[in-house]
């Protein structure tokens, strides 16, 4: 009897106490969100956090895979609350709105968070592809993810403000000319973006130079609003996207992949230690083993060529003579030409360059075999060293300005002793 008429004495005492029936009706509406967010977390979250344990992208910490399942086991007790609102009796209508429409706008917000975060996971599992590098699309990853925020920043404002998100889209056209002000910086990121991707102009990793901002070093984060690039003394240097389609700067990466970097110096010879070789200069220059053959080709030519101008009655003032400077080039040629690091494949000369006041530049036109810095640097210094050691045996000298020692010393040299008593 007791049980029959229990339910109906509860609701008569609902009936005159209808607030005391809110509450414990909303009481009983926050222990289930609580149990719903208690449950999903403790139970579901920890479930599926062993089950992608268990998976290779669920063990890496670095995807961030749990984080997108954490952020999407809130949505629980959103649904929970915003169903359960309706539940409530004699709650006003206009709180159940307001409750409801919160519910949904956060909702709402953690699916945004939870496709950010899945776009980051995304973009981390393809940067480990190993030709990653060349095809960067954190980019157009960024643009995926404002376009989603701008949708669900829409639909939270028509949640909460109660009105269908239709007719907020009908005022975007009003509000295109805004946006374009707003965003044009993003906007032309966007295309500056698309425009290094598909013309594959920069990859990360690459060494660029671009003098007006400073940069010089490698590519270490494309993005879309900004390339970061490691200058050599390690500071960051953080160029605008747009400039690099707008502004002109150096790529490195030809001379990388083309397997040699370019030896380009000059020896600044004086121009008073040339001269032509004697008989006696060249047998000397003969043991050379880089020589021997040009010497001997040569003389052959010379020989040739003055007997035609003797036939012809010339002086012999008019022959042709061997110099120093020419067989020093010659010299410079073949050494280079038996280095086994310097690259045979590409150009390779030796040649003079317009004479000045700091005398006769002879560049050196080549490449090495070795691209890396500090090979790089130490293949053109043997090289020069070599160069600079063997100068003397051609009687060349190389132009260097006066400096305060050289002048003391010619004073010293010229003193004249003073005169003694008896003289």
């Amino acid at each position: 009897m007791m049980e029959l008429d229990y339910p109906q004495w509860f609701h008569d005492w609902a009936a005159t106490q209808p607030w005391a029936y809110t509450i414990g009706a909303c009481f009983f509406l926050v222990i289930a969100v609580w149990l719903s967010q208690l449950v999903t977390k403790h139970v579901l979250l920890r479930g599926i956090s062993r089950l992608l344990s268990q998976t290779q992208l669920g063990s890496d910490p670095g995807i961030g895979i749990r984080v997108i399942v954490s952020r999407l086991a809130q949505v629980v007790p959103a649904l929970v609350l915003s169903g359960g609102i309706y539940l409530v009796p004699d709650l006003p209508e206009t709180a159940t709105t307001i409750i409801r429409n919160i519910s949904i706008a956060y909702l709402i917000l953690t699916l945004a968070r939870s496709f950010s975060a899945a776009m980051t996971s995304v973009n981390e599992i393809y940067t480990r592809q190993p030709d990653a590098h060349t095809k960067p699309i954190k980019g157009y990853l960024q643009i995926a993810k404002i376009v989603v925020y701008v949708v669900a920043t829409i639909l939270i404002i028509a949640s909460l403000l109660d009105r269908s998100p239709v007719i907020l889209l009908s005022g975007i056209g009003a509000m295109g000319a805004v946006a374009m002000l707003v965003f044009q910086d993003t906007i032309l990121s966007l295309v500056a973006s698309i425009q290094l991707s598909s013309n594959d102009m920069l990859r990360v990793g690459d060494w660029i130079e671009m003098p007006q901002l400073n940069a010089d070093g490698d590519v270490i984060d494309v993005a879309l609003h900004t390339v970061r690039v490691q200058n050599w003394d390690k500071t960051i240097t953080n160029i605008p996207t747009k400039r690099l389609i707008s502004e002109s700067f150096k790529n490195w990466r030809g001379m990388q992949e083309s397997g040699g970097r370019r030896i380009k110096r000059a020896l600044y010879i004086d121009q008073n230690s040339i001269h032509f070789l004697s008989a006696e200069q060249k047998k000397k220059l003969k043991r050379f083993s880089l020589l021997s053959e040009y010497l001997e080709q040569k003389e052959k030519d010379i020989s040739e060529w003055n007997a035609g101008l003797e036939k012809k009655g010339f002086d012999p003032i008019n022959g042709r003579q061997v110099t120093n400077i020419g067989t020093f080039r010659a010299y410079i040629k073949q050494y280079l030409m038996h280095r086994p690091d310097v690259h045979q494949g590409m150009t390779l000369m030796v040649r003079q360059l317009n004479p000045g006041p700091q005398g006769l530049p002879i560049e050196v036109y080549c490449f090495s075999n070795d691209t890396a810095w500090e090979i790089y640097e130490g293949i053109q210094s043997d090289i020069f060293d070599h160069l600079f050691a063997i100068l003397p045996q051609f009687d060349l000298q190389v132009f260097q300005e006066t400096s305060g020692q050289d002048v003391r010393s010619a004073v010293q040299a010229l003193e004249i002793k003073p005169r003694s008593d008896d003289e």
